[in-house]
């Protein structure tokens, strides 16, 4: 991760994005947890971004989580994002810490809610349906003020209320542009129905996946093979690919990203699939021909 790091941030990207998961499947593939990480970049880098992508939050007590990205915030001097879901794609995962699957975005919308007091405030008390506090107060604060920004992530209408509530920013995955278009009008009526103003520095954030290769037959089948081994999903994966994904030669990758940049994006986060000794070339291209070419829009 040090290594990845250093030479992300040599590449000139805005930041660097990690995921996590408890127990991806059973046999479980290997994961990790998304913060520890992010604390070995921030200790590698000097400027790079953090983004957690997504930290998974019906797994994190408030106190507990919020004590975590305040050290880290401070460590990083303020450049951590923290990116936040429900999961719920291996309920296996649940099951093994013991969290009821079905309450996961009652916790989370509780946790964040918590989490930005626990931030901002001090001596909370606190009596609520699944967290109890009583006279907390956590010190040092955080770095930035009045908080590092939550970037919520999901698909649903669900996720795109606890945007306009809680959020900072907004990163769903597996839209196609009109998805993502309708999403951004959503949570800003959301957001003016709840009286609680998005304000200029709200991120719209995208996290699609991308393969990159000379044709987009090629492209869709390395990513559908890539997908079908990290994702629980009984239908055919090649369609997911051609409505969701970004694939084919470069021109046509940074063609399809125009179309949700036209849609309200702004921030990308690339996820690659393609096979891992595929990946390095896959984040050069991505800095030095995609990135580019999406520069080149006049909003």
């Amino acid at each position: 991760m040090a290594f990845q790091a250093r030479w992300l941030e040599g590449l000139g990207f805005n930041c660097i994005a990690v995921g996590e998961h408890f127990m991806r499947g059973n046999p479980p593939a290997p994961s990790h947890t998304a913060l520890p990480l992010l604390g070995v970049a921030a200790g590698s880098t000097d400027k790079i971004g953090l983004l957690s992508s997504i930290l998974l939050t019906p797994f994190y007590h408030p106190t507990i989580l919020a004590k975590m990205t305040t050290t880290l915030d401070i460590a990083s001097s303020g450049r951590l994002m923290l990116g936040v879901g429900v999961g719920g794609e291996f309920p296996m995962e649940f099951g093994a810490a013991e969290i009821p699957i079905t309450k996961r975005g009652d916790l989370t919308n509780e946790c964040l809610y918590l989490l930005q007091r626990l931030w901002t405030e001090e001596h909370i008390t606190y009596h609520g349906k699944h967290f109890t506090l009583d006279d907390v107060s956590l010190s040092p604060s955080p770095f930035q003020k009045p908080h590092p920004p939550i970037w919520v992530a999901g698909r649903k209408e669900a996720a795109m209320k606890r945007a306009a509530l809680f959020g900072n920013g907004w990163l769903p995955y597996f839209f196609d542009p009109d998805q993502y278009r309708t999403s951004v009008k959503k949570i800003l009526a959301y957001s003016r129905k709840s009286g609680r103003p998005l304000g200029q520095n709200f991120q719209w954030g995208l996290f699609p996946y991308i393969s990159i290769y000379p044709t987009v037959e090629e492209a869709s089948r390395i990513a559908a093979e890539t997908l079908s081994k990290g994702y629980l999903y009984r239908g055919n994966f090649m369609d997911v690919v051609r409505r969701y994904c970004i694939v084919g030669p470069t021109e046509y990758c940074v063609k399809r990203l125009k179309e949700y940049v036209k849609a309200g994006a702004r921030y990308i986060v690339f996820s690659i699939a393609c096979p891992s000794d595929d990946i390095a070339r896959h984040i050069e291209t991505i800095a030095t021909e995609i990135i580019p070419g999406l520069r080149e829009i006049n909003y």
